[in-house]
Parts: C-alpha cells; sequence; structure tokens
C-alpha cells in the first residue's frame, strides 16, 4: 500500500482499522521529504522528531479504543506565517529569521485538539507578499510537475508540498489568490473561506481585511473535511464568526442540478492563455451537459480588481509590518549583534544619514541594519507605497478611491448573487510559468492574481478545483503537460455550495480531451 496516496478519508479509515499506524505513516511522509524536498525546496522546517512523537501519541489513543476525529495521525504542512508554539515562524523573511513563536495560532489549536500531525513548515513570499514562492527570504520552491517552473504564490511551498506527497493536506493563507494560484499551478485543490470563518489569530498579517487561512488537499472531499475543523469562532479574532458547516459536501443530484452557474464575461478576456481557456470551458460544458443551468454574467468593475488591490494591501502592509522595528522582532540574536557591530559599523558608515543627536543615530542604525536588511525588495516596495498613499495629500486621490472601487467590485457579485448560484471563472490567466520568466517585471507579476483577487475584496469563499483534463503547454524545449485550475466563487458563508459542485466534478468528470 503507498501510504502517502491516502486521502483524509481513507487515512482515518486505516487507522481505525488497525491496518496501518500513524506512526508508519508519518515516517512515509518523511522518507518522501527526505527524498524530494532537496530538488523541490517546499519545507523552511520539517519537524521529523516532533511529528514522529505526536504520530505515537495517536497510535496510543488508537490502542486505547478512544474516539478519535477525522483529523487524527493527518500529516499537514503548514505555512511559515502561522505560528506554531515553540517553533521558528519566519514568513519566510530574513527580519525574523530568529523568531520563536510564543503561542499556538487559532487553527492549530484546532489542529492540536484533532490530534493532527504537523510536518513542518512551508516556503511562502516573504510575508506573502508575491505569486511565485521566488520572494522568499531564504530560497526558491519549484513546481513539482516541471522543476523549472514556479509553484504559484504565496502558498507555494503548501501546494507543493501536497503534490509532491510530501503532506497530506496543509495549510496555507490567501489575500489575494495566494492558495487558489498555487493550487491551479500545482494541480491540488485550495479553498479560500469566507473572511471570517476561520480564525486568523496567529496568522502574520499582511492585509487584514483580506487575509484568510486556508486548505490545500488532494481532493474536495479533503479540502471540506479540514476546513469544517479549522472553521469557527475565535474569541482573539473579532473579525471571526459562527457559520453553519454541518453538511458541506451535498450529494443529491436532483439537489445539485437546480443550482445556477454564472459565467462572467470580464473573466474571459484577451491575454488568457489559450489553454487555461480551452480547460475552463470544458468544465463550463462538463456542468452544463450534467444538466445545471448556465448564465452569462456581467462583474463590470473587475477590471479595477487588481489596481484597487495594490493601493489598499500595500496601506494595511505598511501599518502591519510598523511592528518589526529591530527592537521588538531582531533578526540578529544579542551574540551576533555584538560580534558584528564594528563590521557593521564600518559598512554603514557611508549610508548613515547626518543626526542631530547620538540617540537619532543609534535609531538609524537599528532601521538599516533591522528593517534595512532583513526586508526583501518586494516587501520594502509595498511599504513604501503604502506609507505614500496613506500620506496627508493623496489618501483621498488614492486610498479612499480604492476603497470606493473595492465597494463597487462587492456590489457587482451581490447583484450577481441574485441570479446564479455560483460563478466559474480561471484561477490564473496562465498555467505555471517558468522561474525567473517575470521575476523583474512586478506589474507583470501582479497581473496573475486577476481573477482571484476580487473574491478577497469581496470576502466571498472561492475554490480551486484542477481540470480533469491536461492542456499541452510550449515549454520552448519541450512540450509539458502541466496542471491547470477553474474557480468556483460562491456567497457569503456558503463554502458548501462550491464544494458540493468542485466535488461532483471531481468524481464524474472523465478527463477526456
Amino acid at each position: 500500500m503507498n501510504l502517502t496516496a491516502l486521502t483524509i478519508k481513507d487515512l482515518g479509515e486505516g487507522l481505525r482499522g488497525r491496518q496501518f499506524s500513524a506512526k508508519e505513516i508519518t515516517e512515509a511522509y518523511l522518507k518522501n521529504i527526505e527524498a524530494r524536498d532537496k530538488d523541490i525546496g517546499a519545507y523552511l522546517e520539517v519537524r521529523a522528531d516532533a511529528a514522529v512523537r505526536e504520530a505515537e501519541e495517536v497510535d496510543k489513543l488508537i490502542a486505547a479504543d478512544e474516539e478519535l476525529s477525522e483529523l487524527a495521525g493527518l500529516p499537514l504542512a503548514i505555512k511559515d506565517n502561522i505560528l506554531i508554539a515553540g517553533e521558528k515562524t519566519t514568513a519566510a523573511s530574513k527580519i525574523l529569521a530568529n523568531y520563536i513563536a510564543s503561542y499556538d495560532a487559532g487553527v492549530i489549536q484546532k489542529l492540536r485538539s484533532a490530534h493532527a500531525v504537523l510536518l513542518g513548515k512551508t516556503n511562502l513570499d516573504e510575508f506573502a507578499m508575491g505569486a511565485s514562492t521566488e520572494n522568499s527570504g531564504f530560497k526558491i520552491t519549484r513546481n513539482p510537475h516541471d522543476l523549472e517552473r514556479v509553484p504559484g504564490g504565496s502558498s507555494g511551498g503548501s501546494a507543493a508540498a501536497v503534490a509532491a506527497d510530501m503532506a497530506l493536506a496543509a495549510l496555507g493563507s490567501d489575500t489575494f489568490g495566494s492558495i487558489r494560484q498555487p493550487s491551479s499551478f500545482c494541480g491540488t485543490v485550495g479553498l479560500k473561506p469566507t473572511y471570517g470563518a476561520v480564525s486568523r489569530s496567529g496568522l502574520i498579517a499582511m492585509a487584514s481585511s483580506m487575509d484568510q487561512i486556508g486548505p490545500i488537499t488532494k481532493t474536495v472531499e479533503d479540502a471540506a473535511i479540514l476546513f469544517k475543523a479549522i472553521a469557527g469562532r475565535d474569541s482573539l479574532d473579532a473579525t471571526s464568526t459562527e457559520a453553519d458547516y454541518e453538511n458541506l459536501l451535498v450529494t443529491d443530484t436532483g439537489t445539485l442540478k437546480k443550482m445556477k452557474i454564472g459565467v462572467p464575461k470580464e473573466y474571459f478576456i484577451e491575454g488568457v492563455d489559450s489553454a487555461v481557456k480551452t480547460a475552463v470551458e470544458s468544465v463550463v460544458k462538463f456542468f452544463e451537459g450534467a444538466g445545471l443551468t448556465i448564465r452569462p454574467i456581467s462583474l463590470p468593475h473587475t477590471k479595477y480588481a487588481v489596481p484597487s488591490y495594490y493601493l489598499s494591501m500595500p496601506a494595511e502592509v505598511s501599518a502591519n509590518l510598523a511592528r518589526f522595528d529591530g527592537i521588538r522582532y531582531s533578526r540578529i540574536r544579542a551574540a551576533e549583534q555584538r560580534r558584528n557591530d564594528a563590521r557593521n559599523n564600518a559598512e554603514e558608515g557611508s549610508q548613515r544619514l547626518s543626526a542631530s543627536s547620538p540617540r537619532q543615530s543609534a535609531l538609524w542604525d537599528i532601521y538599516l541594519k533591522q528593517r534595512g536588511r532583513g526586508f526583501g525588495p518586494e516587501v520594502k516596495r509595498r511599504i513604501i507605497l503604502g506609507t505614500f498613499v496613506l500620506s496627508s495629500g493623496y489618501y483621498d486621490a488614492y486610498y479612499k478611491k480604492a476603497q470606493q472601487a473595492r465597494r463597487l467590485i462587492s456590489d457587482d457579485f451581490a447583484s450577481a448573487f441574485g441570479e446564479v448560484d455560483v460563478i466559474i471563472t480561471p484561477v490564473a490567466p496562465t498555467p505555471a510559468f517558468k522561474i525567473g520568466e517575470k521575476a523583474d517585471d512586478p506589474l507583470a507579476m501582479y497581473l496573475e492574481d486577476i481573477f482571484t483577487g476580487p473574491v478577497n475584496l469581496a470576502g466571498l469563499p472561492a475554490i480551486s478545483v484542477p481540470v480533469r483534463m491536461r492542456i499541452n503547454v510550449d515549454n520552448q524545449r519541450r512540450s509539458a503537460s502541466l496542471p491547470i485550475g477553474f474557480q468556483l466563487i460562491g456567497k457569503h458563508f456558503r463554502e458548501a455550495d462550491i464544494l458540493s459542485l468542485g466535488n461532483y466534478y471531481e468524481l464524474n468528470a472523465d478527463g477526456r480531451g
């Protein structure tokens, strides 16, 4: 039996049936990580010893005939911007290279209560700022389907870990598509829940009004199981809320066929890769052939989503990252600081601004050593932009207008959901692109989020599901078969609609084409 090919449901049934142990499952995944991750680079830290101990505890509970949750023994990867008490949590930034979390994130508390096994922390774009996982402060993660290509971002490490069978499932965070886009690129299922459905307590914030933790899994059913386990109200997150998630997977075909699916014309525009368009159109035809009603709809303000986000988000970034000032969170240990002071002072003497007092000079030294060297170029770019749009004289011209555009985008969705139950779109305009292809063109990278971002601006749930056909994509030297995902967008707190339709497609599409 291939222990790393199981689903969450298979794992639970196998453990309860004593077909294998939680320790055997965990060790199988750790073996895969050892064999494959040197090429892929999905993990920043692997908790091998701790994971084995957690698995052994599950085996003891099974031996004692204790009642266990569906997640007991589940080997999970955790994006490294989610706190695990006592573990290094870096957000893939050098400024947090030595930070040890002092408490568990809300979702980690729930996973521990369910006796899940935490395999390790996965790579991401620094502070979740990017769409390729090339902006990590430590290393580049590669797509398991083609090592010359990116896995997407910012949750690229989590998606790559699941796609390469180095975790059964993973947690990521999604601010403008950072769960769904890497899931599309890597051929996994990625669910971005309704804003507030899952606690953000213990998530290192980038843009607090849009950030959302969600699952990355092998199947839609697995996404439903993991989402249900982490959803719910948390007293440490005032934006979190309770919702009825008792029945997340509707399997009655009669009920499903009553649903209306909207196809927005603004998401099938010039510039969408022909392979993506062909793949998503095949899914629309599948649902139409299954008897569901397909309706053309319009989301006219979609074109403002990217500019609205890239004004709103940096403003929140500049506020959220102000705490990383080199005093409360230092990238340099005290001993290292003392050893390196003389060398650093010599190197920075020519760069130091003149100061009117020694105290100001010392403060500048802290900023230069900590923020100047600790933050990468993309993070600095967004902090500077955010500070600018919030500054006096520019707030009304930029930030206020971005918020007005955000409201119009939300209104578009509200109007569309008066006619349909679910909206189907591409996840990204292209399949996975080559490493370095867009690294020097930030605007081209930002446009990767054009189809996922509006969902975050409106706070809606959405899921990326792999298309059951592979499209050959020109790779210059050879033809590469790459995964492509389609996106289902639902009404607020109606994750059941998109999960049910995604599950129906996954179980019934034959993959021809």
